[in-house]
């Protein structure tokens, strides 16, 4: 949609984005919208931008995610700074969830945290998952990974 690389390109810059290894530059979104589409054609799934159902507004960004070089497939979730708090994140990682289990099959899934983020540990604890261990990416550090329940128990 249109106003989703503004509201993106607002999220990289801001201190929030240390979550996932920024802050950046705003002119930078629209290189990352186009990395998420190509996901969609390469892996056949992706992460969905989560929207407001009444207004269309971009909340944040949330779905099965799987980079080359990560150790497995993940539930992402990103909000921005005007959706936290209302259970928008919850929602959108409980649904990637449901829909990589449900469709695309898969068995486990885990979600890798940047330590310190408190906010994305709550969530993770609360969608019932558990923290495995640690995985040490070349760019991102250190991340911790934290397994969710497989799919009997969702």
């Amino acid at each position: 949609m249109p106003g989703d690389e503004a509201a993106y390109g607002a999220f990289l810059e801001s201190p929030r984005s240390a979550g996932v290894g920024g802050p950046f530059k705003a002119s930078d979104a629209h290189t990352r919208l186009m990395t998420l589409v190509g996901h969609w054609h390469l892996r056949g799934y992706g992460r969905w931008m989560v929207a407001d159902k009444k207004t269309d507004a971009p909340l944040g960004i949330a779905g099965p995610f799987f980079p080359n070089d990560w150790p497995e497939p993940e539930i992402a979730w990103t909000l921005f700074d005007s959706a936290e708090g209302h259970g928008y994140a919850f929602e959108a990682a409980f649904a990637a969830r449901k829909y990589a289990y449900d469709v695309l099959d898969w068995d486990t899934a885990m979600s890798l945290i940047i330590d310190g983020n408190a906010r994305s540990e709550a969530l993770a604890k609360r969608l019932g998952c558990t923290m495995e261990g640690v995985f040490t990416h070349a760019e991102f550090g250190s991340m911790n990974l934290w397994r969710h329940p497989g799919p009997e128990a969702v």
